[in-house]
């Protein structure tokens, strides 16, 4: 716009277009907001309480340790870190059922005041949010806005991709300039930001994995990190259809931590149950918790030994027991 030959600049705020209806679209801007997106050391609605985190994981998250040593120590280095060099990258995978989106939500919950609430937090899943292939280029251009205005607004921000495996193929590499060693950027720290990948690429090389040590007589509880990483990153990078498809992303080993989740056994979906229980306020019924185990799929057809679906569906069958 010009006046008198002369431009007329507009206020930054002004130009900024977020993605509209996204989960966790931000609310106008506040004077909050507005002082946050011009101070470094501004932590928004950040309020992490890892004590609580690990003892949640502890109490409710079901035969998955080696999960909880990733994630704690992976937070604990980020969040007491006051200048981390880049953002904190993870990507969660396992099949089905095995405690991801759970974890995903327990993160959210004690890194932020307000929870799901906080207008830091932004959850995206494809079904909802990309759902057409015809317009991947009109979601990329969007995605890379929402974040980079959210990133603006505040470095404090928690973006949660789910459903990673039927994202299309592409899309997600738009977000690469955010996830390395950015610079600061309008006064907010974009390497302050948390990024969390969810999905069930790599799940079968895990399963296989700790079907293997069992049937050599070690216990899961020795797979390692490291035993998995490789086979879990090259299955999701050479499978087609899937988000991280010759994704630079991983190509470019910017992905933090992998946490795998591992298969369950019964008596951690008999754990599962009793869990269940007790959120209904019931006692444990010992009936009721091998009733609602035993009517779970496992595998291998023969042995039955990992159940086919985790505790994904304990809720549900629960009832039909009580």
């Amino acid at each position: 716009m010009e006046r008198g030959g002369a431009r007329l600049a507009l206020p930054f705020w002004l130009l900024l277009h977020p993605l509209l209806g996204l989960v966790g679209s931000s609310a106008p801007w506040d004077l909050s907001s507005w002082h946050c997106s011009f101070s470094g050391s501004c932590e928004c609605d950040f309020r992490p309480d890892l004590a609580g985190l690990e003892c949640d994981l502890a109490l409710n998250l079901v035969g998955q340790p080696l999960v909880r040593q990733l994630l704690m120590k992976g937070l604990r280095g980020f969040v007491h870190n006051h200048s981390p060099e880049k953002p904190l990258v993870m990507s969660f995978h396992g099949s089905t059922g095995t405690g991801k989106t759970f974890v995903g939500s327990l993160l959210v919950h004690y890194l932020f005041r307000t929870g799901l609430h906080s207008p830091y937090v932004h959850h995206f899943s494809p079904a909802v949010h990309f759902p057409h292939a015809e317009h991947i280029e009109q979601y990329k251009n969007d995605l890379k806005n929402w974040i980079q205005g959210n990133l603006t607004r505040c470095g404090r921000s928690l973006f949660l991709f789910d459903d990673m495996d039927t994202m299309h193929p592409g899309l997600i590499d738009v977000i690469i300039p955010f996830l390395g060693p950015s610079w600061v950027v309008f006064g907010t720290n974009y390497r302050k930001a948390i990024f969390v990948f969810i999905s069930n690429a790599g799940g079968e090389q895990i399963n296989q994995m700790t079907l293997d040590l069992w049937r050599a007589h070690k216990d899961r509880e020795e797979i390692s990190h490291k035993d998995l990483e490789a086979s879990v990153f090259k299955a999701a990078f050479e499978k087609p259809q899937n988000g991280f498809w010759k994704s630079g992303i991983i190509d470019q080993h910017l992905i933090d931590f992998l946490v795998p989740f591992l298969p369950l056994k019964q008596h951690h979906v008999k754990l599962c149950v009793a869990n269940e229980l007790a959120s209904l306020d019931l006692e444990p019924q010992p009936d009721v918790i091998q009733a609602t185990a035993d009517s779970i799929p496992y595998f291998p057809a023969e042995e039955k030994v990992f159940s086919t679906t985790g505790c994904k569906t304990v809720a549900s069958r629960v009832p039909f027991f009580l």
